[in-house]
């Protein structure tokens, strides 16, 4: 496939999966917005509502997992990840993660890698209605030692596969 092509090929999903959050959020599908602009416009669209919810149900965890993967931008998989760490937990969002960066395609394994990073997102009581009154949440739901250990080493793996090309 030619580099236009998968540029392409990978706005249309993000698009899809930014359509999705938006849906479950009951935001509209910002129609009078240019398609190439469109997957922004939801993501930005769904940024405050997603940190302002005290939880978000089971139906909001792959999606957003799959917008923060898809969103060709690493400075934006941000607004998709951490709502997800504030919601969901660090740990289940990084076992995700892992998950793409295992088991995914190409594209999948890169969006895993760039939302890697923000899902190293410090947590803050006074950033999300996350948090319970008391300002404090079950730390199981953050621990993740093993899971950056994982990470390394499914990495160094790849490196030594053949025809992987270092980035």
């Amino acid at each position: 496939m030619a580099e236009e092509e998968h540029n392409e090929a990978g706005a249309r999903s993000f698009l899809s999966c930014a359509a999705e959050v938006a849906r479950l959020l009951d935001l509209g599908h910002a129609a009078g917005v240019p398609e190439a602009r469109r997957a922004r416009q939801l993501a930005h669209a769904a940024r405050r509502p997603l940190l302002e919810h005290a939880s978000l149900p089971e139906e909001f965890f792959s999606p957003l997992m799959a917008a923060a993967v898809y969103d060709p931008d690493p400075s934006f998989c941000r607004w998709f990840v951490e709502p997800a760490v504030y919601a969901f937990g660090r740990r289940r969002v990084m076992r995700a993660l892992l998950d793409y960066l295992r088991t995914g395609t190409d594209a999948e394994q890169e969006g895993a890698q760039r939302a890697w990073y923000c899902a190293h997102v410090p947590l803050r009581a006074d950033r999300s209605a996350a948090y319970a009154p008391s300002g404090r949440r079950d730390p199981d739901m953050d621990e993740s030692h093993d899971l950056v250990d994982e990470w390394r080493e499914t990495l160094k793996r790849s490196a030594m596969r053949p025809g992987y090309i270092e980035t």
